[in-house]
């Protein structure tokens, strides 16, 4: 009898626990399944906004860590270029001409470091980039035209093709499917690396594609600008003050548009 009773009162408890689990599954609304796509921001949160924009992600990384080693590599990549195309060129170009070489034999030789290293940064990363390409290209011009016509003007002068060249396809570019400075960023990147993919990722979204298209139109005009400045420097001053300017002025140029850029993808950030 107690056996029954006991087999009876167990199986009841068994049934209260299951009648329980199904009220208390009828009354809960079903929980929502979790998709690992990122949400649109039109339906995100305004304090999760911020997080989840992919274009934040893109052009700049809010962590400390990640802008301090940010900060490193830009400077890493000043040393060299500090050394072999503003100190490096005028240090010989100087000293050619107290030597007593003539003008144009030491605006030739003070070309050499230049391409010096683009050519080493074309051997390290096996592959011919565009902007290495336009100033190989321009040291080659200036020397040969300078050589031939033994004129310190016309070789000053011929150095400014690259960048009108440079400004020029810029702003053709902004009609392109994809414009000049984004694919500049992207092979300096690497297609095929995980922050180069992810990078080119973004393109599928209307705002980044107007950023960078915004950021190429005034790259654009500040190569023509820059180029017009130093033309007038040319025709109007000494050859010592025009070799000066032709090796400190597109440092300072594009040192003050990058800092732009910087600032204006911040902008643009917050403001998507």
């Amino acid at each position: 009898m107690q056996s029954r009773a006991g087999h009876r009162s167990g199986a009841s408890k068994r049934t209260s626990v299951r009648l329980t689990e199904n009220d208390r599954a009828r009354q809960s609304p079903p929980e929502a399944t979790v998709s690992s796509d990122p949400e649109p921001l039109a339906l995100s949160p305004p304090e999760e906004r911020r997080e989840t924009n992919p274009i934040d992600r893109a052009l700049t990384d809010s962590a400390p860590a990640a802008e301090a080693t940010a900060r490193q590599d830009r400077l890493a990549a000043l040393a060299p270029i500090f050394v072999f195309d503003v100190a490096g060129p005028l240090a010989i170009y100087y000293g050619a001409r107290r030597a007593g070489l003539s003008t144009v034999g030491s605006l030739v030789i003070s070309g050499v470091l230049p391409a010096s290293r683009v050519i080493l940064t074309i051997v390290r990363r096996r592959r011919v980039d565009v902007i290495g390409a336009l100033v190989l290209s321009g040291i080659v011009l200036a020397t040969a035209v300078g050589l031939i016509s033994d004129n310190a003007r016309l070789y000053l002068l011929d150095g400014l093709v690259p960048t009108v060249v440079l400004g020029g396809v810029c702003l053709l570019s902004v009609l392109w499917d994809r414009p000049l400075m984004f694919r500049i960023a992207l092979e300096t990147m690497g297609h095929d690396s995980p922050k180069g993919r992810a990078f080119e990722s973004m393109w599928r979204y209307p705002s980044f594609r107007r950023i960078f298209r915004v950021i190429t139109l005034v790259w654009g005009v500040v190569f023509l600008l820059e180029s017009t400045l130093q033309a007038f420097i040319i025709e109007t001053s000494t050859i010592s003050t025009a070799k000066a300017t032709s090796n400190v002025l597109p440092v300072i140029v594009v040192g003050l548009t990058l800092a732009w850029t910087l600032a204006y993808g911040k902008d643009a950030r917050q403001q998507s």
